[in-house]
């Protein structure tokens, strides 16, 4: 699994009307599911899942929480957040991609900027008929996709925080969401709470390696991705600590609740990251894309032993 999803960068100053400004031109249907993005909602179902399966209800005996849940996660908040980064890189994409919706006029005149502010307020509704922590996760998650896009904050103009945004809505918000819709729309328990958050962390360093792909431009435009701060083998190196860390705090948790299988397996799938990573940091721009296949493959399934760890009942609380 990648996070691939959340780009293209883009700097400048944005006009108040689109590329293509015709409001007479004809919508195309098919433009506004290319605009959604579906291939970009597996990060965030997956650790919707994960977080489903952490809440320890059953599943099979829940299956239209699950699948309500998965809407939310995949094609509500994820499918908002790609509507929202391509209305504010409509000028850019006229340049670089002037194939999508927006500067190919397929989205004419103000059609995309008023279908995300509808989905937007589709997701909340949604989100809201499952529980009040859902409809809150839903709500901080459409928060950062504005924020992540969107001037004055367009936190992805910088590696820090454009990458933080995005780890903590595709992992930790998308795993609380998943715990909460299963257990009725309640708070989740502090241990999940933590896993949340240290995979959020660890996906700073996933989107790191993601920034790759677009160093080159990057440096041209001025954009600040870690690669073009640090230059690609610190923003490499950095990327493996801030993976690799949050890992080891999983499993000092899941050893400090008597989960010590659990904790052996992902311990096990971290030493295969430990290799890929290797191989990686020997050229980090020719096999960052390669990790982004391999080593967080690796990162995923840790995710999900985690889950499968649940319940946390040494009598500790956290």
């Amino acid at each position: 699994m990648t996070l691939d999803a959340v780009s293209p960068h883009t700097t400048g100053m944005q006009r108040a009307t689109p590329i293509n400004a015709d409001s007479t031109a004809r919508l195309e249907p098919l433009a506004l599911l290319q605009l959604l993005k579906p291939v970009t909602w597996f990060p965030p179902m997956w650790a919707f899942l994960c977080g489903a399966v952490s809440s320890t209800v059953s599943l099979s005996e829940n299956l239209w929480l699950v699948l309500a849940g998965l809407i939310l996660a995949g094609p509500l908040v994820c499918g908002a957040s790609q509507i929202i980064n391509d209305w504010f890189d409509r000028e850019v994409d006229a340049i670089n991609e002037p194939n999508r919706p927006i500067p190919s006029g397929r989205a004419p005149g103000n059609s995309a900027r008023h279908f995300a502010i509808i989905w937007c307020l589709l997701a909340l509704v949604w989100s809201g008929l499952l529980g009040t922590w859902v409809f809150l996760a839903t709500l901080v998650g459409l928060f950062m996709a504005w924020a992540y896009s969107a001037p004055p904050l367009r936190f992805k103009q910088n590696g820090w925080l454009g990458n933080a945004a995005v780890g903590i809505s595709y992992e930790g918000l998308a795993w609380v969401t998943g715990a909460a819709v299963m257990l009725g729309g309640t708070l989740p328990a502090g241990p999940i709470l933590l896993l949340a958050a240290l995979y959020s962390i660890g996906a700073h360093g996933i989107m790191t390696l993601n920034d790759f792909k677009a160093l080159e431009g990057d440096l041209k435009l001025g954009i600040q991705s870690l690669p073009a701060q640090l230059g690609p083998e610190r923003a490499a190196r950095l990327s493996c600590v801030v993976m690799t860390l949050p890992q080891l705090g999983a499993i000092a948790l899941l050893v400090y609740f008597d989960r010590t299988t659990y904790a052996a397996i992902v311990g096990a799938l971290v030493v295969g990251q430990f290799i890929a990573m290797a191989r990686m940091l020997k050229d980090p721009r020719q096999y960052a894309p390669w990790y982004n296949g391999t080593g967080v493959t690796l990162y995923v399934l840790g995710m999900l032993v985690c889950a499968l760890a649940a319940p946390f009942d040494s009598g500790v609380a956290i």
